[in-house]
């Protein structure tokens, strides 16, 4: 039974295309390689969530989905698939079916293996984004045989033993008739052609591994284990085969005194508690440059300052989260003798009281219960 690309996704089949990216994007994170190691079935499902998503993400592929059931061009709206042909191809052997010829596939050069890398962001970069470049070890196409795999000047010949089909049909006798199997040509691997003439750089594989380095586009606001995708941009396919594609994932350095909180920022703010009680005007350093951040007297420990718009962008729309500065009082446990002598007479021009000298309120408590 094919596989239903909005069943994958979790949406419906009107689904716009901003629910069908936000569904993606969910499920991706949620399955992806390096947050489930050795998880065979998350790898499983990443995968699928992938392949549905490229085809719902494309107007055309999505159009020939929703009316075939397939993306692939030429399905004509046949609901066995491959035709009637092949059906009683199948059962009854080819060449002589009332309905013509069996379909020759010619699977041609396979396409190149999709790459993953990872790029490290700083929340600086994360919240103004900008270009990053990534550096990977890769296959590309021969510059010698231009990817044929042949020598230069010589062409890859037709294969003799599937005609150029990549694939060869054996017949045998059962109870329903003759049944045809087809697999790959031995011969040709599939590609439905030989060489004679090996390209002496790639040895006749059209490709060479080489050290490449890319420029990655990264948008304002993206977040920690999102993963980006360069079409093309993955390892060359064997004789000319078409490129893979190169995922990068986002990994975010920690900040030495900012978290995130979806698209806030958050920065617990230490205080000296004479700057709490008595208040103050701060010189307050965000990403964006200075601010002026305001201590109103008598400011208690758990208060929260809003920054507005200094957070990180909205990566699927317009402005920027805050930056949210939470008051912590610092209380100083260091006095020399003059500052605890002026701590005492304040305590004692507000009647409060207090520990006598070299005595701690730990010791008061342990006497008490001797």
């Amino acid at each position: 039974m094919a596989t239903d690309y909005y069943e994958t996704l979790g949406v419906a089949r009107d689904a716009t295309d901003e629910e069908i990216k936000r569904a993606y994007k969910k499920l991706a994170r949620a399955h992806h390689p390096d947050l489930n190691p050795d998880n065979s079935a998350s790898e499983a499902q990443f995968k699928e969530v992938g392949a549905a998503y490229e085809v719902l993400r494309d107007p055309e592929r999505r159009s020939r989905y929703d009316r075939f059931g397939t993306d692939q061009p030429g399905a004509g709206g046949d609901p066995f698939g491959g035709g009637l042909g092949d059906i009683f191809e199948a059962f009854f052997g080819g060449g002589g079916s009332a309905f013509g010829q069996g379909n020759q596939r010619r699977s041609g050069p396979p396409r190149g293996e999709d790459l993953e890398t990872t790029v490290d962001l700083d929340l600086e970069e994360v919240v103004f984004g900008g270009d990053q470049e990534v550096t990977i070890r890769t296959a590309v196409r021969c510059e010698d045989c231009d990817g044929s795999g042949t020598e230069a000047g010589k062409q890859p010949i037709t294969c003799p033993d599937c005609n150029g089909a990549g694939q060869v049909r054996r017949v045998r006798q059962s109870v329903l008739g003759q049944m045809v199997t087809a697999s790959a040509c031995g011969k040709c691997g599939g590609l439905g052609h030989v060489i004679e003439d090996p390209c002496v750089t790639c040895d006749s594989q059209g490709r060479t591994i080489e050290q490449r380095t890319y420029s990655v586009e990264v948008p304002a606001g993206v977040d920690d284990g999102s993963t980006l995708r360069l079409s093309g941009r993955g390892a060359a396919g064997p004789r000319g085969g078409a490129n893979g594609d190169l995922y990068v994932h986002v990994r975010v350095r920690p900040h030495a005194t900012l978290h995130r909180d979806g698209d806030d920022l958050v920065h617990d703010l230490y205080v000296p508690f004479t700057q709490a009680v008595l208040g103050a005007h701060l010189s307050y350093e965000t990403l964006d440059g200075t601010e002026d951040l305001v201590i109103p007297p008598g400011t208690e420990s758990g208060t929260v300052f809003r920054l507005r718009g200094h957070g990180v962008p909205h990566v699927r729309g317009r402005g920027r989260g805050d930056l949210r500065v939470n008051i912590v009082i610092e209380v100083p446990d260091d006095l020399d003798d003059a500052q605890d002598e002026l701590l005492r007479q304040f305590a004692s021009a507000r009647g409060e009281e207090i520990a006598e000298p070299g005595q701690g309120l730990f010791s008061k408590i342990k006497s008490a219960f001797s």
